[in-house]
């Protein structure tokens, strides 16, 4: 189950399932947005920021039988994160798509946004990264002690990114978040930066990834 803050989605990124990865979705996001791949993300197709997320119904779930209802029930059970579902309508799935109306917006009281092909699916996602964006923005310039604040409950998570690079234990991401100050500042480090902190093999390793 994914609950919020438990997926750490960098600002204006989107964060896809694995299972997207060279689809036509993911090729018409790329270049629109910032999309990073991930495995393990369970039953989300797509986080767009820390608190909403993406569950995708294609055509072909729907034609296939109730499975995509019972990810959806398991989601909204197990989750806190705001869900988004978006389905594939289209000339052969329209017959389902009145039940799949029912159960999203009036059982499960989720938002349900209808798209015609995959096109339209990824359309809908970049004005929806968008919001976000915008969202986010606003909540940052509100309140000025919630930068801060939220600086300090961002660390386990901003820790726990910086170890998936390869070579980066708890120890060295410790000391490269002390060093760098945050996950954006260090992505812009350079080697030599980087180095000082870890040595030339680790520091060549983040560099690359």
């Amino acid at each position: 189950p994914v609950t919020a803050g438990s997926i750490v989605v960098p600002y204006g990124h989107v964060i896809g399932n694995e299972k997207w990865r060279g689809s036509e979705i993911a090729q018409r996001l790329q270049g629109k947005v910032r999309l990073i791949f991930e495995d393990g993300l369970g039953l989300v197709d797509f986080h767009l920021s820390n608190r909403t997320c993406i569950l995708l119904i294609s055509e072909a779930d729907l034609v296939a039988g109730d499975e995509f209802k019972r990810r959806l029930v398991r989601f909204r059970n197990a989750s806190s994160l705001r869900g988004i579902v978006i389905v594939e309508k289209t000339q052969i799935s329209d017959q389902y798509y009145s039940g799949v109306q029912k159960l999203v917006v009036l059982e499960l009281g989720m938002v349900l946004l209808p798209v015609a092909n995959p096109g339209e699916a990824s359309q809908l996602i970049i004005q929806l990264v968008s919001f976000c964006v915008r969202e986010q923005s606003r909540e940052r310039g509100t309140n000025p002690f919630l930068g801060k604040q939220r600086a300090r409950l961002a660390e386990p998570a901003v820790l726990q990114a910086v170890q998936h690079i390869p070579g980066v234990g708890k120890t060295k991401a410790l000391l490269l978040l002390q060093q760098f100050g945050s996950i954006h500042r260090l992505c812009n480090a350079s080697i030599n930066e980087l180095e000082q902190v870890v040595g030339r093999t680790v520091a060549q390793q983040i560099y690359t990834f």
